[in-house]
């Protein structure tokens, strides 16, 4: 039975990631620091024999016996909330972090999957954003913690596939939305619907043009496993090239929850990104991925899962 090891497997992705694996009848050990991360989120998988959870710091050396063979990077703080509050971490677990995984990839002859982001390309000059563009970043600006840890993990994972001859693969991962993620994730989505269901005034930053493109969580996880799975070492962008702006899913989201919530106005962050939309001809070409989730059924899921959120 193969084994895979993911860090950061009790956050959002990671531990959606975890079922993934399991269903695929991989053996998956998850170590998570829950910074950010949520036992409630891998609750579910207690008792299965084939699921173990490690609470650890992959800012500090990485050990585990036995044969491993994938290991799968999600470990770091991903929302502007936690990153702004969580800068030197952020910085220490894409740098630190990130170098104790690849050791333990070269450890173990395993084949390694980073996690990075859109936010390697900043608030880009090039839309949509294929692979190839080298990006608009503010190495210096607050979001800086965040996007320069990304982009030296990819820097730092390339290396050691060419000169460690390690198994690599890059997913730059754009928006991606449903349950799991938190209350108070900080991220539009999130914020919208709690502020709706809650009859809240909707914070919209900006005037509300600035663009995004959500991509559901089943096939976020679909386009991650699939790129796992292949032969692509370079870059591939994952995420929904559905384009749309800010306001509008803020609309979208007071109509589905059928709320009485009033949009409000605040100043745009700064750095924030006027437009991402991902180029998604890569993974379409090279792994057979697309989204087949319609926005809108994701976010009625979505809804559902922040209703009982809500309650407790």
């Amino acid at each position: 039975m193969e084994t895979a090891v993911v860090t950061g497997g009790a956050g959002f992705l990671g531990s959606h990631l975890c079922d993934k694996l399991l269903f695929e009848g991989l053996k998956v050990i998850c170590i998570d620091n829950l910074i950010t991360g949520n036992v409630d989120n891998i609750a579910h998988l207690a008792g299965n024999e084939n699921f173990s959870f490690i609470k650890h710091d992959i800012t500090n050396y990485i050990f585990i016996p036995g044969k491993v063979n994938f290991i799968l990077h999600f470990a770091s703080p991903a929302s502007p909330v936690d990153y702004l509050q969580l800068p030197i971490q952020t910085l220490k677990v894409g740098s630190l972090g990130t170098h104790k995984a690849l050791g333990l990839a070269k450890e173990k002859n395993a084949k390694f999957l980073l996690a990075s982001t859109s936010e390697v390309y900043g608030d880009p000059e090039i839309h949509p954003q294929p692979e190839d563009y080298w990006g608009n970043v503010n190495p210096i600006g607050p979001r800086g913690v965040y996007d320069e840890a990304k982009r030296f993990a990819e820097a730092l994972t390339m290396a050691y596939y060419r000169y460690h001859n390690i198994e690599t693969r890059i997913a730059r991962i754009f928006n991606t939305f449903g349950p799991r993620m938190r209350a108070k994730d900080g991220r539009a989505i999130p914020n919208f619907i709690m502020q709706a269901l809650r009859a809240e005034p909707i914070t919209v930053y900006g005037d509300g043009s600035q663009t995004r493109s959500f991509c559901y969580i089943t096939d976020q996880i679909d386009g991650l496993y699939k790129l796992l799975m292949s032969d692509e070492n370079e870059p591939v962008n994952i995420g929904n090239p559905e384009e749309i702006p800010v306001m509008e899913i803020a609309r979208e989201i007071i109509r589905l929850t059928k709320s009485k919530s009033k949009i409000v106005f605040e100043d745009l962050p700064i750095n924030d990104p006027k437009v991402r939309q991902p180029d998604i001809r890569k993974a379409r070409e090279n792994l057979g991925w697309k989204p087949i989730v319609k926005r809108e059924d994701g976010l009625k899921i979505t809804i559902e899962y922040f209703k009982k959120l809500n309650l407790e």
